[in-house]
């Protein structure tokens, strides 16, 4: 049993602390709305007033926050989590944010004596839940193999990938083909809806079809109907999309589908769905072609 704290306890953080006690690990919380932790207070888990006190109270500390903004908050300052830290603790971020954020703030917990890995995960809670979660490292070899084994505990798919920030890099190709395929898959499901195939039948032979990626069977019934909670919201999405595009700037990788698919994001946002799963660009798409989504 490892002595764990997790900052940022929203649907995912949330889900992964829950997970996490159920294998056995004491976990100390924090979430800037403390009323969100509710559930998990209630089946056991201490809620700390600060992301300093989670660092003073725990040996490994787990980071889940919206964006780089958030996570250098909730790194920095006098209530911080590096104000709490002392050698020999690890955090394990699994933010999604800019890979040099990343590396600027892991440089700042080694000046304590800790150390800092970034480890986005490819998934969502459904995949969580059905065990299928994969995990993304990247930080020294020697701090990965101390953390692999809680991370085991998470799914069953955990890569070093290389030194820090290179995981957030991966989580960054990843999540930019989400997006497109969701586009691609879109602009399929309409050709075939507006030549006179049902929406139904078109969804059901494509998510049954060599283009049935897990994020096709999973999000491909969403232009059916739409979850009543985002899995992944617009702008969650479009963060990303944009983290990839300044990448391939700075590497020089064009990303023509990646730019393209972030000006639907956008148009989704300007029609006051950014709220919902970005498999929203369906609406888009549907509205544009002139069809109801």
């Amino acid at each position: 049993m490892a002595n764990l704290g997790y900052i940022g306890l929203g649907a995912m953080g949330g889900n992964m602390a829950d997970l996490l006690m159920a294998k056995g690990h004491k976990v100390t919380g924090y979430n800037r709305t403390a009323g969100k932790a509710d559930w998990l207070v209630k089946k056991g888990m201490p809620l700390a007033a600060t992301p300093k006190a989670v660092a003073q109270a725990v040996d490994v500390i787990f980071v889940m926050v919206t964006n780089s903004a958030a996570d250098e908050a909730v790194m920095n300052g006098p209530d911080g989590l590096i104000a709490g830290l002392t050698p020999g603790k690890i955090i394990i971020d699994m933010s999604t944010i800019s890979p040099a954020v990343s590396r600027k703030l892991a440089a700042a917990v080694r000046e304590k004596g800790a150390d800092m890995v970034d480890a986005p995960v490819s998934g969502s809670i459904i995949t969580l839940q059905q065990g299928k979660l994969s995990v993304m490292v990247g930080g020294t070899k020697a701090t990965f193999d101390k953390v692999k084994p809680i991370l085991d505990d998470l799914g069953p798919k955990v890569t070093h990938v290389g030194d820090n920030g290179l995981a957030l890099v991966m989580k960054i190709a990843t999540n930019l083909s989400l997006a497109v395929q969701m586009l691609a898959f879109s602009e399929g499901v309409l050709l075939a809806e507006k030549s006179g195939i049902k929406r139904e039948v078109a969804v059901d032979v494509l998510t049954h079809s060599v283009i049935a990626s897990p994020m096709v069977v999973y999000r491909g019934p969403f232009v059916m109907k739409m979850p009543p909670e985002a899995w992944f919201n617009v702008n969650m999405m479009q963060k990303d999309m944009m983290l990839a595009m300044e990448l391939g700037r700075q590497v020089d990788v064009p990303l023509p589908t990646t730019a393209v698919t972030n000006e639907f994001l956008t148009t989704a946002r300007a029609m006051g769905l950014v709220e919902e799963d970005f498999a929203t660009i369906f609406k888009v798409l549907a509205k544009m072609s002139g069809v109801n989504p």
